[in-house]
């Protein structure tokens, strides 16, 4: 049976899980805008069916930014969740970590654009991403 909003016919408490890659460098977070959005978010994706966390962030870095994930060099950061910008009840959750890499990164498929960001700059950001960058803000991990 499915659940949903009588006002709106969304699902409630539908939960889009995501695997999100954390580059810093020098105070500063890398962040991606798809072909089309106005947003940045952290570059990553949704799980495909019994994929590892490890296993989706190595895939969707690579096609999103051109880039190899160095395995065994991921470490947690922490899971965050937020309302998808979409509105409609449903929320992002998303497992982040930071992890080496190798290659220039260069956008990749739907990916029109990076951009190095500042906690402060004004880029429109993804709510689930802004809850991120203002957790490494308040670690002294961002400027």
């Amino acid at each position: 049976m499915h659940s949903g909003d009588a006002a709106t016919g969304a699902p409630v408490g539908k939960v889009i899980d995501k695997v999100a890659w954390i580059e810093l460098d020098g105070g500063r977070v890398l962040l991606a805008r798809s072909r089309g959005k106005d947003v940045y978010y952290l570059p990553g994706g949704k799980r495909e069916p019994g994929e590892s966390d490890v296993d989706t962030l190595s895939r969707e870095v690579a096609e999103e930014l051109s880039v190899t994930v160095v395995r065994g060099t991921e470490s947690l950061v922490g899971v965050f969740e937020a309302p998808a910008d979409s509105g409609n009840g449903v929320v992002v959750r998303m497992t982040c970590y930071t992890a080496e890499h190798e290659g220039t990164i260069t956008p990749d498929h739907e990916i029109e654009d990076v951009r190095w960001v500042r906690h402060g700059d004004a880029v429109p950001v993804s709510l689930a991403s802004r809850a991120v960058l203002d957790h490494l803000h308040a670690a002294g991990l961002l400027d």
